[in-house]
C-alpha cells in the first residue's frame, strides 16, 4: 500500500503502452549507481510531469556590475529589504535567493519596496507565516511551520500537535469516504500554546486557510481557538473542535458527525 518512490530515477522515455488500457509505458535509468546505470521499464497509470522552476539570471549581465548570485540555486541574493549587493537594485519574487515562489508574496513585496522608495514608508516584506494552498483533487493548504520544522527549531518537548481525521459533509450523502481528510495545528508549549503551523487537507482547504492565516499572523493560541464557536456544518469547524494530541496516542479519527 502507499506510493513507491524510486529515488535516483531520471525519465528517458514516455509512450503509450499496447492495448486499450491507456496505460504509460515509462523508461528511466538507474543514477544510483553513476550516470552509466542501466534501464528499465515499467507501466503506469499515471505520469505527473512536476519539474519544478529555474531563475534565468544568466545572460543578463547581473555579473558584470557586481550584483551577488547564489551559488547553489542561481538566484539574487537579496537583504530584507530586497537590496542586492548593488545599490539602487533590488530584486522580488521568485528571482530572489530563499523566498517563497508565490505570486502574491512578491507581489505585497512589490508593494512595499515601491512604498519604501518613493513613499515615506519604512515598512518591509514579513515572510513568516505566509499562506499557501496546493490545488490537488483533495487540496491541501497550510501556514506557518511544518510538524518537522518545528521540532526542529523548538525542540520536541516544547511542540504539541493537535490532529483530526473527518468527512466533509458534502460527502455523506454520496457515501464518502470516512476520515479521508486530516486538520493538523502545531503549537508552542513554552508560548502558551501559540499557533506556530496550521495544516488542512480537504475540500475548499484553500479559503479556510487564507482566514487561519489572519489568526495566526495576529499570534492565534490553542486557546483562542478553542474559545471560538465553530460553524456548523462546515469543514472549519473541525479546527476548533480538535482534542486529540499526537503525543496522547490516541485515534484522532472521527464517529459520526
Amino acid at each position: 500500500l502507499g506510493v513507491k518512490f524510486l529515488h535516483k530515477a531520471v525519465p528517458v522515455a514516455i509512450e503509450r503502452a499496447p492495448g486499450d488500457g491507456g496505460r504509460l509505458r515509462v523508461t528511466w535509468k538507474d543514477m544510483s549507481q553513476g550516470p552509466s546505470g542501466e534501464h528499465h521499464t515499467d507501466e503506469y497509470d499515471t505520469v505527473l510531469v512536476a519539474v519544478g522552476r529555474r531563475a534565468e539570471t544568466k545572460g543578463m549581465g547581473l555579473e558584470d556590475v557586481g550584483v551577488e548570485l547564489h551559488p547553489a540555486s542561481g538566484k539574487i541574493v537579496t537583504g530584507e529589504d530586497e537590496a542586492t549587493s548593488v545599490p539602487g537594485v533590488y530584486a522580488i519574487g521568485d528571482v530572489a535567493h530563499g523566498r517563497p515562489e508565490l505570486t502574491p508574496a512578491a507581489i505585497q513585496a512589490g508593494k512595499l519596496l515601491a512604498r519604501r522608495l518613493f513613499g515615506d514608508s519604512n515598512e518591509v516584506m514579513d515572510y513568516t507565516n505566509v499562506p499557501t494552498t496546493v490545488f490537488t483533487p483533495l487540496e491541501y493548504a497550510c501556514v506557518g511551520l511544518s510538524e518537522d520544522q518545528a521540532n526542529q527549531q523548538l525542540g520536541e518537548d516544547a511542540v504539541e500537535v493537535y490532529h483530526t481525521y473527518f468527512r466533509p459533509l458534502e460527502w455523506a450523502l454520496p457515501h464518502g469516504p470516512e476520515n479521508a481528510c486530516y486538520a493538523k495545528v502545531i503549537c508552542d508549549r513554552t508560548r502558551d500554546m501559540k499557533v506556530v503551523g496550521l495544516h488542512i487537507l480537504g475540500p475548499g482547504a484553500g479559503e479556510m486557510m487564507q482566514g487561519f492565516a489572519v489568526a495566526v499572523k495576529l499570534g492565534v493560541t490553542k486557546t483562542d481557538i478553542d474559545a471560538t464557536v465553530g460553524i456548523h456544518p462546515t469543514n472549519a469547524e473541525n479546527v476548533m473542535d480538535m482534542t486529540v494530541t499526537k503525543r496522547s496516542g490516541v485515534d484522532p479519527r472521527k464517529q459520526g458527525c
